[in-house]
This record gives structure tokens, C-alpha cells and sequence, in this order.
């Protein structure tokens, strides 16, 4: 009877293992982002550290004691051999492509231009990831023309951003997610006296 009805659990839980590598590995986009924005922000920064095997989830399923029953016992460890690589997978996005590459750098070097913009309050950082105007008033009407063309180029590179972290891991579904965890990490790592979009109000670092 015991056998029977883990036979059920067994397909469960394999079935939850094929299903792993499709959810949004946020922890691991949260981290890609945060260097792809210090690296436009601030110039080049030590790379985030990878997760250390002790973060790593650990597997409680395997049952333990003398009177366990043999057979999950070793349905246990063959779980804890098929989740380990399926997590390991989930944990990593790769940001290391050519257009990715190409991108970062378009946005860094245009972030010299942009900064004065940032630091007068004409511009910030709005709820979706892009940059949008705040205060118009705070730009000259000479280079009003130029600030829109910086805004047009840095939104441009941001939506091509998001959506080839998302394509170049296999998932172009995840572009909606990427976007959105760029935008927090945006406001999270604006440097001081940035403005930012919050509640739909603006607000000053």
C-alpha cells in the first residue's frame, strides 16, 4: 500500500523538476541588473559574487532514520541528483552575449551626457525602467532638442536591453520581468540626487 501511493508523489514531484528551469529566476536577474547598472552609473565595479554553496537550497527529502522505507530512501537521493543541476541552471542569467556587451556600453558612454540632466532634476528614473522628463522647466530651450534625442537613444538601448537578457536565455516571455526588476534595481542604485518615480510620485535620492 505504502509503494502505491508514492507512486503518485513520484510523478509529482518529477513533474515539479521539468518545471523548475521555467520560473523567473529573480534572485539571480536582480543581481545581473545590479551590474549591468553600476557598470552605466558608476564605471566599472567588482563583478557580484556568486552565490556560495552554503546559499544553495538544501533537499529535505530524503528520509532519514533506521526505519525509513528503502524505497524512498532512494527516491530521496535520485531527487537530490535531479534537482541540484535544475537548480543550479535556474540560478544563473547570462549577460554576457556580444549585443548585450554592445549595449552596455552605448549606455555608458552615454551617461556622461545624460548626467547633467539627472543632477538638475530635468530627468529620472520613471516606474518601467526608462528614463522620462520631470521638470522640462530645468532645461534650456537650446538643449531641449539634444535631452530629447539622449532620452529617445537611452530608451531605445534599454528596451533592446531587456529584451535580449530575456532572448539570449532562452526565454523571451521573461521581458516583462526583466524590465520590471531593472526598474527597482534602477531606483535602488540611483546615485545621490538622482530623481526617481514612486507611486507615481517623483522623489530624490
Amino acid at each position: 500500500m505504502g509503494r502505491l501511493l508514492t507512486i503518485p508523489l513520484v510523478a509529482l514531484v518529477l513533474g515539479a523538476c521539468v518545471t523548475i528551469n521555467i520560473y523567473f529566476p529573480a534572485a539571480a536577474a536582480e543581481e545581473a541588473a545590479r551590474t549591468i547598472v553600476r557598470d552605466v552609473l558608476k564605471g566599472d565595479v567588482p563583478d557580484a559574487q556568486t552565490p556560495s554553496a552554503s546559499d544553495a537550497p538544501q533537499s529535505s527529502v530524503t528520509p532519514r532514520g533506521d526505519n525509513a522505507n528503502p524505497f524512498l530512501v532512494a527516491f530521496g537521493r535520485t531527487l537530490e541528483w535531479l534537482v541540484a543541476p535544475a537548480q543550479a541552471a535556474q540560478a544563473d542569467i547570462n549577460i554576457n552575449t556580444a549585443s548585450i556587451s554592445a549595449i552596455r556600453a552605448s549606455m555608458q558612454k552615454r551617461q556622461a551626457s545624460l548626467a547633467p540632466f539627472y543632477q538638475s532634476g530635468a530627468i529620472g528614473f520613471d516606474a518601467s525602467g526608462s528614463v522620462a522628463v520631470r521638470d522640462l522647466n530645468a532645461v534650456t530651450l537650446g538643449e531641449r532638442n539634444k535631452l530629447k534625442k539622449l532620452l529617445a537613444d537611452e530608451n531605445a538601448d534599454r528596451a533592446k536591453l531587456y529584451s535580449e537578457i530575456a532572448r539570449a536565455n532562452g526565454h523571451p516571455e521573461w521581458e516583462a520581468e526583466v524590465r520590471s526588476t531593472f526598474a527597482k534595481v534602477w531606483v535602488q542604485e540611483a546615485l545621490p540626487g538622482y530623481w526617481y518615480q514612486q507611486g507615481g510620485a517623483w522623489k530624490q535620492r
